[in-house]
């Protein structure tokens, strides 16, 4: 009788101990990432594109400080995915009222 419920309890520990481990780990994941958005004074965005790849979309205090922005973005992102950085140009820039 006792071999019975050693396999039994055996049998459920096991999966009970990973599932624990794999929730306290999935719970933990994503405290340390911080993704940065806009700031909370940034009222001026750019985007810029090049003629294939990636572009950039950068906010800033100023309408030419996010237009520097979005361009580094832009050559930084068309260099990544394959595309022309050297082709880059801000294509929509403006600021908020």
């Amino acid at each position: 009788m006792t071999q019975k419920t050693a396999r039994h309890v055996s049998s459920w520990i096991l999966p009970s101990l990973l599932a624990l481990n794999m929730a306290l780990i999935g719970g933990c994941s994503g405290k340390g990432t911080r993704y940065s958005t806009a700031n909370v004074g940034s009222s001026c965005y750019a985007k810029a594109l090049p003629t294939s790849g990636e572009g950039g979309l950068a906010w800033g205090d100023t309408l030419s400080m996010a237009r520097s922005k979005s361009l580094n973005n832009c050559i930084r992102y068309a260099g990544r995915s394959g595309g022309t950085p050297d082709t880059c140009q801000v294509v929509l820039a403006e600021c908020r009222k």
